[in-house]
């Protein structure tokens, strides 16, 4: 920052993330861990947004410099935002780089940000970053940060006049500064290169350190805002698509399936005395911050008891939970060149808003992903977790969601994942998976999730929905035995018997006033597409789809 705008200070900031996320999914492809620590793109991305998005509520007061605001002030708004935001272990990291780097600012009260402060502040972040890390590695983030800043210190000794003055212009800063961050970059580079001879893991698997590669792109894009042109060239690093199993290179976690993250705001909160107690449910801790506010980071198979060893030290808010073995699946998937059913829809552009739906089959996850709604596996039962719920309402690309339980049995749980979660969610009382998919049919990514919550609603009430099954015992009243066809609608039973003269009483009940069926095919289904359009009243268009749902022959909706 070379002088005291926060305006021009914002600038920075967004072209640290633009550049950021102009290579997310590379960082992510990166992960080759088999309990990948979420994803790093993601992650140090996410965390970036969240300082960008204060600095730009300190900037947009007044336009006040620095002094005029407070440096105090500003430091502390800007790492606690940093600290909030804070996702995954390479996110926490992050944020202790912001708050290394903002307590050397706050330490020069009165002087322009210039090549010297610059230098000092990355060490300053190196210093907390290793400081946050209990058992630090060489190879990673931390190294890539350690070595940038000895480079940007040795740069000074090049430079004529390296304190900046009121006779400076802003071009030349800008460019004084970031002469000094070019030749940091390239150390950086050269470390992230080595990483792999530091940290045998790494070397395994062929790989460079995600979190260390993500560092030098930052500075790279605050290059390019320095300048006003280009980002300095970085190497790609493509993963091998066969990976060796490894770990993590900061911790080890080989078990754990949730990477958990929250915070907890308290009074006289010692950092350092929780950690062991989640280290005996979890790995890869981290607890970082100050007496009044920790953000906290574990691997664990139990969230609530994460969560649950601060009960009566402070308040847990911002909980984020991603489902480390999902994260596996879907990266080998992608990297195989196959298209995995669960994996991350892709945000579009001008999205607010994304949505989650609960499917119990590979067909409903595909024919939700195409209207561009993210599939969660309940199970063949419709049966997911608290937690598993919370993981998918994470996948989301999108800090709005709505969430489609398709079951009566989810609701519940969904509507707790909402209560725990930092985005802003909405759960629809859906209770099958016809209304669901009607629902995700209204969703608009540009719009809040409060307007799409009762567009996708009302979708869901305007349409009458059937199904055909094999019935699971016999009826007491003696009208079908086991593994007879029964129909409904509207949850309603209406015939039962042969599935042919079963499927033409619900086709024939649900035609009426109707221009459109929707017949979604289950396995084992005893009549094809073919049949089945032979049964529907002649005006009314079929429109079929393979669901592949176990328990439903046939799930049917008519508008």
């Amino acid at each position: 920052m070379p002088d005291p705008s926060l305006v021009r200070f914002r600038a920075v900031v967004h072209g640290a993330l633009a550049h950021l996320e102009s290579r997310r999914q590379e960082i992510n492809d990166l992960n080759v861990f088999p309990v990948a620590d979420g994803d790093t793109g993601d992650n140090m991305a996410l965390t970036l947004q969240a300082v960008l998005e204060e600095v730009e509520t300190l900037a947009a007061i007044d336009d006040r410099t620095l002094d005029e605001i407070g440096r105090e002030e500003v430091y502390d708004r800007i790492a606690r935002a940093a600290l909030l935001g804070a996702r995954g272990n390479s996110g926490v990291i992050l944020s202790q780089l912001v708050r290394g780097a903002a307590e050397e600012l706050i330490s020069r009260p009165g002087e322009l940000v210039d090549p010297i402060l610059i230098s000092s502040a990355m060490a300053r972040a190196a210093q907390r970053a290793y400081a946050s890390v209990r058992m630090p590695a060489e190879g990673t983030m931390l190294t890539v940060m350690r070595e940038m800043a000895a480079a940007a210190a040795t740069a000074l000794k090049d430079v004529e006049n390296p304190r900046l003055g009121s006779e400076w212009n802003a071009e030349k800063q800008n460019s004084l500064i970031a002469d000094v961050l070019e030749q940091a970059i390239a150390a950086g580079e050269q470390s992230v290169k080595q990483g792999p001879e530091l940290l045998p893991v790494l070397k395994e698997a062929g790989v460079v350190d995600a979190g260390g590669y993500a560092v030098t792109i930052i500075f790279a894009g605050v290059v390019a805002a320095l300048r006003g042109g280009e980002a300095p060239d970085l190497d790609h690093y493509a993963p091998a698509r066969t990976q060796a199993s490894v770990s993590h290179p900061e911790h080890e976690s080989s078990t754990y399936r949730y990477c958990t993250n929250f915070a907890v705001t308290g009074r006289g909160l010692d950092a350092q005395s929780f950690i062991p107690l989640l280290e005996a449910i979890g790995d890869s801790v981290l607890v970082v911050g100050d007496r009044q506010t920790l953000k906290v980071h574990v691997h664990t198979d139990d969230p609530g008891h994460a969560t649950g060893v601060f009960d009566g030290a402070g308040d847990v808010s911002r909980l984020d939970v991603a489902d480390m073995h999902v994260q596996v699946s879907e990266r080998e998937a992608r990297m195989a060149g196959n298209g995995y059913p669960g994996a991350p829809v892709q945000a579009v552009p001008g999205q607010r808003t994304g949505a989650l739906a609960v499917v119990p089959s590979a067909g409903f996850a595909g024919l939700f992903r195409s209207m561009g709604v993210q599939p969660l596996d309940g199970g063949p039962t419709m049966n997911p977790s608290t937690y598993d719920l919370l993981a998918g309402i994470h996948d989301v690309p999108a800090e709005q969601v709505v969430v489609l339980p398709n079951s009566p049995n989810v609701i519940m749980a969904a509507e707790r994942a909402a209560d725990l979660s930092d985005k802003t969610v909405h759960v629809l009382p859906i209770r099958s998976l016809q209304a669901g998919l009607a629902a995700a049919v209204a969703m608009s990514p540009g719009g809040d999730a409060a307007g799409n919550a009762r567009a996708m609603q009302s979708a869901a009430d305007g349409i009458r929905i059937g199904a055909v099954a094999p019935a699971a015992r016999v009826d007491p009243a003696g009208r079908y035995a086991i593994g007879d066809a029964v129909g409904f609608v509207d949850e309603e039973l209406v015939s039962w018997g042969q599935p042919r003269e079963t499927l033409r009483a619900v086709l024939t009940a649900l035609a009426e006033d109707a221009e459109l069926i929707t017949c979604i095919a289950g396995q084992g289904a005893p009549l094809g597409e073919d049949a089945v359009a032979s049964l529907v009243d002649s005006g009314v268009e079929l429109e079929w789809s393979d669901g592949g749902q176990p328990s439903y022959w046939w799930l049917l909706s008519a508008e």
